[in-house]
């Protein structure tokens, strides 16, 4: 018998920090304030919240956290900060508390922004959902309405099983037609699925177009915080 694998849930856990930066900045040169009061930040977090050999690259630090120790420039970092810190298995993750009045509207501006957009992208996607159903539809009416003089395969063995020894005999003129018939259907299907192909590019290049500059922002400001 194969041993069953207990899968162990990662504990979830947050705590409140009040982080002190003026003793740590003092000895630095001027040039150097704010890049040691953030990596005093990492350093207290990775202390208080017990990381393995004291890692700083599993703390990420927040962008907005980041842009209030960084608010008045490279000399003047703030002398201390309110911190909210989240572990999660081997990553701890933290946020700002009680932000500034103008970081706190860009937040809030940001994230309306991203549910628009999350809208925006469910909107196409039922759109080219309802797409290929209509396509759908259409295919399967032209399928149920047959050309006349066409019978089925089904009717003519219904009819002829009553009687024995009789094969089931097509005139040549119905199969001519049944095949003539069947091509065509087959280049309109084929004509109904290039153009909903077609669409659905033209809707994926829209969405992109709309989603491709936020995230490229947000990776350029989770990258510059992680350098630093």
């Amino acid at each position: 018998m194969a041993e069953k694998i207990k899968k162990t849930k990662t504990e979830k856990i947050e705590r409140e920090f009040v982080i002190p930066l003026r003793e740590k900045c003092r000895p630095v040169p001027r040039y150097k304030k704010t890049p040691k009061a953030i990596k005093s930040v990492k350093e207290f977090i990775a202390r208080h919240m017990q990381l393995r050999d004291r890692d700083l690259k599993k703390v990420r630090l927040d962008m907005y956290l980041n842009e209030l120790i960084w608010q008045r420039g490279i000399k003047k970092p703030i002398h201390k900060v309110k911190v909210k810190a989240i572990k999660e298995g081997d990553i701890v993750r933290v946020y700002a508390i009680d932000l500034p009045a103008k970081l706190n509207f860009k937040k809030i501006r940001e994230e309306k922004q991203e549910i628009e957009q999350k809208k925006e992208a469910k909107e196409v996607k039922e759109s080219q959902k309802s797409m290929m159903d209509k396509a759908k539809e259409t295919i399967s009416g032209k399928e149920e309405s047959a050309p006349k003089g066409v019978h089925s395969n089904e009717e003519i063995s219904n009819k002829d099983k009553n009687q024995e020894g009789i094969k089931d005999k097509v005139a040549p003129k119905d199969v001519s037609s049944k095949v003539e018939a069947e091509s065509k259907e087959k280049e309109k299907q084929e004509a109904v699925k290039e153009v909903a192909k077609v669409q659905a590019k033209q809707d994926a290049k829209a969405v992109k177009k709309t989603t491709t500059p936020k995230i490229a922002k947000e990776k350029g400001k989770e990258e510059a915080v992680s350098n630093q």
